[in-house]
């Protein structure tokens, strides 16, 4: 059997990451999740924002007050879907390169993440394609 012993590692508090309490990110776990909190979190608040602006201005609509809804439910899984992915890749560079990330350039990841998000979707590329 092996008799070496497992490192315990626990992730930073989601209190220290928002608050960039910590100090040089060097694992790639730590990265993508500090980048991942920062991209969700963004995008949460810009959705919960649009949900708000979206139930004020159709409450008095039949179905329409429930669209607040749907957009809530996408600032949760946008994030979800591609920001695990497009965190993991971020992390894994800054890893493979031995640079160690800093927390303001994890925050800077997540809300560029966010930002261009929510840019590619005002843009309505989508619809052209």
């Amino acid at each position: 059997m092996f008799s070496g012993s497992y490192d315990t590692y626990e992730l930073d508090n989601i209190v220290d990451v928002v608050g960039l309490r910590s100090q040089a990110i060097n694992t790639f776990r730590e990265m993508w999740y500090h980048v991942f909190l920062w991209a969700l979190f963004s995008s949460i608040i810009i959705h919960t924002c649009a949900a708000l602006v979206a139930f004020v201005t159709l409450r008095k609509h039949k179905f329409g007050r429930f669209f607040s809804i749907l957009i809530l439910v996408m600032g949760f899984l946008s994030p979800a879907a591609s920001g695990i992915i497009s965190s993991a890749v971020i992390a894994f560079v800054h890893r493979a390169s031995s640079l160690p990330m800093s927390p303001i350039y994890a925050m800077i990841w997540g809300l560029g993440q966010t930002t261009f998000s929510a840019c590619f979707g005002f843009t309505r590329i989508l619809a052209t394609l």
